[in-house]
């Protein structure tokens, strides 16, 4: 009988051992907050968060906006994670300003916060952010697109397929980046549409999305039907913008159309010679430094760093184009292929 109390008694503490095991990794929750579901971009995202959460044996919940610009169901999806005890989280803002006092309310509350891909306004207002450098970004499309077109460059005829109405950062660092790199005056480097070059056909938002970058090219070449060059805030933009060129018969190569992301479905469009070049991001890598980076946080209290003289992280930008430009680092569709997402 003693016998029996000793194993039960060992048994019983070994229970105790196994359950406070299981509270504390239930207690390390962490979150990942996306602009919208279904943008492959942000798949991807969600691919890499919880493959790291599983190797780290963290808790992941994930919670995305039903449209980009959503900030309301972004602003309850914190204070789900605030309200759960969770250690901190990554975050897409859907508006880079708006987002902030809900965020501050997390830091408040002992979270860390962690922005990826689209900076808050001001940068500071996070932990810190793991992002593309987007402005760097357009510029290597920018540079790309005159260097292809060379000296009828100075005669483009430029649409510009823009996010959102409210200039999330990403907007505007990806725009303005592009122009810059085209060698264009573009005035206030952080606001999209106070330039006066008479290359810009004009600028209409469209979600990131293929319809709204069908309609924004529709309204545009309404206005512009020369229109010989076509900036797109993403890769899905630009699908949507070359259905409507390819609807107006504008699909004959007389118009270089370039974007931003090098998501595997953009790359194949490079290398159908449906967008001529694109820069290569990699949320993956973004979503899983970012788990890492809380895991960290909840083990030891250490937040993480930025890069050497930016104020974030820099996750990398490759251009990603068949047809090379002198002065213009790149890389092949195939390379493309081999990265892409990650």
């Amino acid at each position: 009988m003693g016998k029996f109390l000793k194993v039960a008694a060992a048994g019983a503490v070994m229970l105790g051992l196994m359950c406070g095991t299981a509270a504390y990794a239930q207690e390390v929750v962490v979150g990942l907050i996306t602009k919208t579901e279904g943008n492959p971009f942000f798949v991807k995202m969600r691919e890499g968060a919880q493959a790291k959460a599983d190797e780290l044996g963290i808790e992941l919940r994930t919670f995305a906006g039903k449209f980009d610009g959503d900030n309301d169901s972004q602003i309850a999806a914190i204070e789900n994670l605030i309200a759960s005890g969770a250690k901190g989280f990554a975050i897409v803002p859907s508006d880079s300003s708006a987002i902030v006092p809900t965020i501050q309310q997390a830091r408040d509350a002992g979270l860390l916060v962690i922005v990826l891909d689209t900076p808050l306004d001001p940068i500071d207002a996070a932990d810190a952010t793991f992002a593309t450098d987007n402005r760097k970004a357009g510029m290597l499309i920018g540079q790309w697109a005159a260097g292809t077109l060379g000296d009828a460059a100075a005669t483009a005829k430029i649409a510009l397929l823009d996010l959102a109405v409210n200039q999330p950062t990403v907007d505007y660092l990806r725009n303005q980046g592009f122009l810059e790199g085209f060698g264009i005056d573009v005035k206030d480097p952080n606001r999209i549409g106070d330039e006066d070059d008479p290359r810009i056909c004009g600028s209409e938002v469209t979600a990131g999305a293929p319809d709204g970058g069908r309609t924004a090219m529709e309204t545009l070449l309404q206005k512009c039907p020369d229109i010989n060059v076509v900036y797109a805030i993403n890769e899905p933009a630009a699908a949507g913008g070359y259905e409507a060129l390819k609807a107006a018969g504008r699909d004959d190569g007389s118009v270089l159309i370039v974007a931003v992301d090098g998501g595997c479905p953009g790359v194949a469009d490079v290398k159908a010679g449906v967008i001529g070049a694109t820069s290569q991001q990699y949320p993956l890598l973004m979503a899983s430094m970012a788990m890492e980076a809380i895991k960290k946080f909840a083990d030891t209290g250490e937040k993480p760093s930025a890069t050497e003289g930016l104020d974030f992280f820099d996750t990398g930008a490759t251009l990603v184009t068949d047809k090379p430009v002198d002065g213009v680092e790149s890389i092949d569709t195939t390379k493309g292929t081999e990265l892409c997402w990650g």
